[in-house]
């Protein structure tokens, strides 16, 4: 019996992975419904969305050097899935941001972003972000050709800038911001030796 294509494989697994990626959503609209989010519920889910933000980022990224190492092209199909869940999860978090912490006070916002660091970087990349994923069809892609994949390679300087964004923003324990900035290093370095010493 033959092994089945990668298509086939990806026809498969797509719907899995698009609810496994869901659940976190589901998850914490389940809570927020139940009234369990805690004693600050909108600094859960300021935490918790942008921690899954950044999760779907190193997940995005480790995707092509997951399918160089495994072999397994299937992988690859899945790629644009998690780009527009970490689009998803970053306006959810922007959401909760000028929603529920600043009520939509836009001249509280304005004079907010560039006084606070982390917020200037953090409102930084989700702008870079929305480019990204109103071009993730492959209209877009057919019609931006080469451009497509310049524009796309934002998502390297986006994940760098979201992991300052997490750094600045906790103030004691940065053991969580670090491990995500050690797993970004290794996967820019893995990038960098692709580029330098595998298409050379």
């Amino acid at each position: 019996m033959p092994a089945p294509s990668s298509k086939a494989i990806s026809y498969l697994i797509k719907p899995i992975v698009f609810l496994a990626c869901l659940l976190p959503f589901l998850m914490l609209a389940y809570a927020a419904f139940m009234g369990s989010l805690g004693v600050n519920p909108v600094e859960t889910l300021t935490r918790e969305t942008g921690g899954w933000t950044l999760k779907f980022l190193l997940i995005t990224l480790s995707v092509t050097p997951l399918r160089k190492i495994t072999g397994q092209n299937w992988l690859i199909k899945l790629r644009r899935m998690f780009g527009l869940y970490v689009f998803f999860y970053a306006l959810l978090h922007f959401t909760t941001y000028i929603w529920f912490d600043q009520y939509f006070d836009w001249a509280a916002i304005l004079k907010d972003i560039p006084k606070r660091p982390f917020i200037t970087v953090g409102f930084s990349a989700f702008v870079l972000l929305i480019p990204l994923a109103l071009t993730s069809t492959n209209k877009m892609m057919k019609r931006l050709k080469r451009n497509w994949t310049k524009l796309h390679k934002l998502i390297y300087v986006i994940a760098v800038l979201g992991v300052l964004h997490f750094l600045w923003l906790v103030k004691a324990d940065t053991r969580e911001p670090l491990i995500y900035a050690g797993i970004l290093l290794a996967l820019l370095v893995y990038r960098a030796y692709q580029q330098r010493f595998v298409k050379a």
